[in-house]
């Protein structure tokens, strides 16, 4: 009898030191109510990555020295988030929001001449899984 006892005792040990183990607080992972991924409202918002597209002209095509160029940018908040430089040089944009987008707006700088040149986009956000990057690249022509 006593040995049965002594199994069952050990038995019950063994359950509540593993229940015990498994009831660890997991808010630091994001799965709490108040973690980054709970629902308590305080920073916990939600983002669309932004979205890139429709690039005018069209990727490798043959533009005038300080021709324009256009892309659509969806999933932003504000066209401030937005940065564009050609041959690693900034450029300024215009912006026009059309639901569900903005139409983004630029012209190459004219000292391009000859050559060719990327258009590199970047969108900024609080966080770096809404940021978005893209691009293509132009030919530019002679005068």
């Amino acid at each position: 009898m006593k040995k049965s006892r002594l199994l069952a005792t050990l038995f019950i040990s063994c359950f509540f030191n593993a229940t015990a183990s498994n009831a660890v607080d997991h808010s630091a992972h994001g799965g709490g109510s108040g973690g980054p991924g709970g629902s308590s409202g305080s920073s916990a918002r939600t983002c669309e990555k932004a979205r890139l597209g429709k690039f005018m002209p069209a990727h490798l095509e043959t533009v005038m020295p300080g021709a324009e160029f256009s892309f659509f940018a969806y999933n932003i908040d504000n066209p401030q988030q937005i940065s564009v430089t050609v041959k690693n040089e900034p450029v300024a944009i215009t912006s026009e929001f059309i639901d569900p987008y903005y139409l983004i707006k630029a012209k190459l700088p004219p000292a391009l001449v000859n050559t060719a040149a990327r258009i590199n986009i970047k969108v900024t956000a609080k966080s770096s899984h809404c940021e978005a990057e893209d691009g293509w690249l132009l030919k530019i022509a002679d005068k």
